[in-house]
């Protein structure tokens, strides 16, 4: 018997997906420098060689966020959101966004990252003393160890909270009206996956600072603030857009701050 072929619809996202997947993996190995930098303390303990455990993220997330990539690109057709410019490119398919500014895009993401340093200078005074502290190392290694999780934060975050959360809050609020989502939908969509994408940060916070009222306000405030602005990327200029404006985000806040020495990290 011969097998079903996948149908013919899938076929241009799953070549999207695909890429997304192999990313996204290779993003995941370049945050372990990151984390070993953060978690010191966890790192001593893995009972594995460090590339078995590099090797392992880095297929889970190819697998999982290939997967949710493929989802949200399916659901994106019915809400207009997703990823023109890889359509464009890969499947030869119109553009669907007008106006992608890349480099408009770059400086929104680099404007969300000073608004998070000057709200964390504001609020930093009130955390309580850290648990467990980041590994001392030199500014210029902190530097790069902050542009590798860039590659992280501006991939597979996005893939995670914006082509596959993000789209699928719009589209089952479409499927629920059964008519075209209004702005105030794709709104809604914006902050509470910001929100969550918060919310996603307190295991790190925990970890560093433990959870008191002040740190769990800190670290949900100050990375919704950045979401709002990454989600609104994504609804007006596409996925490509947000991926570039979190990349410059997290340059901003992971590069930048350690080489002038009072970077501010959500």
């Amino acid at each position: 018997m011969q097998s079903a072929a996948l149908p013919s619809p899938w076929k241009p996202d799953l070549k999207v997906a695909a890429v997304f997947a192999v990313v996204a993996g290779l993003a995941t190995a370049a945050l372990i420098p990151y984390l070993m930098q953060m978690m010191p303390d966890r790192f001593a303990r893995i009972p594995v060689p460090l590339w078995v455990l590099v090797v392992a993220q880095a297929i889970q997330a190819c697998i999982v966020l290939g997967g949710l990539s493929l989802l949200g690109l399916r659901m994106g057709h019915r809400v207009g959101l997703g990823a023109p410019l890889l359509q464009h490119w890969i499947n030869r398919q119109p553009l669907e966004k007008s106006g992608l500014k890349p480099l408009n895009s770059a400086l929104l993401g680099a404007l969300a990252a000073v608004l998070v340093i000057g709200a964390s200078m504001a609020i930093d005074p009130f955390l309580p003393p850290m648990q467990h502290p980041p590994a001392e190392v030199g500014g210029a290694q902190s530097a790069f160890n902050g542009f590798l999780a860039s590659f992280y934060g501006g991939i597979a975050e996005e893939l995670q909270l914006r082509l596959f959360l993000m789209t699928l809050l719009v589209w089952i609020a479409a499927k629920v009206k059964g008519a075209q989502p209004r702005d105030a939908t794709y709104w809604n969509a914006i902050i509470a996956a910001a929100l969550l994408f918060g919310a996603g940060h307190l295991p790190a916070a925990n970890h560093v600072w433990g959870l008191d009222a002040m740190v769990v306000i800190r670290t949900v405030l100050l990375n919704a603030l950045a979401g709002v602005a990454f989600g609104w990327l994504y609804w007006k200029r596409g996925l490509e857009m947000a991926i570039v404006g979190h990349f410059a985000a997290d340059i901003v806040l992971h590069v930048l701050g350690p080489l002038l020495s009072h970077g501010a990290s959500p």
